[in-house]
């Protein structure tokens, strides 16, 4: 996917998670792609949040809470970026295959 403004993030990933089943998701990554948050669906409620990159963490959230949780997320991984890339992902197996380094 293409690089999108940190500022119109938030709608981007409402419009995605609203189109998707579980256990898709997506993941935004910085420019370089060597920090990033992933985001799945573990059911219509209930998101799986992994930050890898400055801090490595792992969390089971309510979806109501992931907006909040998101902005504090990107503040501490992308401080400087202004444009983030987010890809589409079927699944946990996804996670891990390697991008293209720039």
């Amino acid at each position: 996917m293409a690089l999108i403004n940190i500022e119109t993030i938030g709608k981007k990933v409402a419009a995605l998670l609203g189109k998707m089943e579980p256990p898709q998701g997506f993941e935004i990554l910085s420019y370089k792609r060597n920090r990033g948050i992933a985001v799945l669906l573990r059911c219509k409620e209930v998101v799986w949040v992994r930050e890898h990159g400055y801090l490595e963490e792992e969390q089971e959230i309510g979806l109501d809470e992931l907006p909040k949780l998101l902005k504090t997320l990107i503040k501490r991984e992308f401080p400087r970026s202004r444009k983030l890339r987010v890809y589409q992902i079927a699944g946990p197996e996804e996670l891990n295959q390697p991008r293209k380094k720039l």
